[in-house]
């Protein structure tokens, strides 16, 4: 299991690649070093995204979850909604104005979740925060 850095506004996690969206995985990977800023989500609840407008990732759904864990984070391949990437810290129900959406649950948090918190309220109190993709 190939495993990525992310470092987001002072923080460091370590996630693994689910092997359960290897189509989302492998177009990511070739993205990567991938750096990008997130802000907090509107709808969704405890988590943070990065809006990518129509952006096409060239994947479709697979793995589609409409509630990640804390720490799992899911590519919205775009449709009722923007594309998005989304990382859950807490309580998430993947919504948009137009209501429920899934997403592909692509990457999962194995080291650092304990800051996954202080994360998401620096992001909703401080506004977008650096985020950098790196694979290991």
């Amino acid at each position: 299991m190939s495993k990525l850095r992310i470092t987001a506004a002072g923080y460091q996690f370590i996630a693994e690649f689910n092997p359960d969206a290897p189509r989302t995985v492998a177009a990511f990977r070739k993205l990567l070093p991938y750096r990008e800023r997130i802000i907090h989500v509107r709808w969704s609840g405890e988590g943070c995204w990065i809006p990518l407008g129509d952006f096409d990732l060239g994947v479709g759904y697979e793995n589609a979850t409409s509630h990640p864990a804390p720490g799992e984070i899911i590519f919205y391949p775009g449709g009722l909604s923007e594309t998005e990437v989304l990382l859950a810290y807490g309580g998430c129900d993947f919504s948009s104005k137009v209501g429920q959406l899934a997403g592909n649950h692509f990457l999962t948090i194995i080291e650092g979740k304990e800051n996954l918190r202080a994360l998401g309220t620096k992001v909703l109190w401080e506004g977008a925060q650096e985020i950098l993709f790196e694979e290991l």
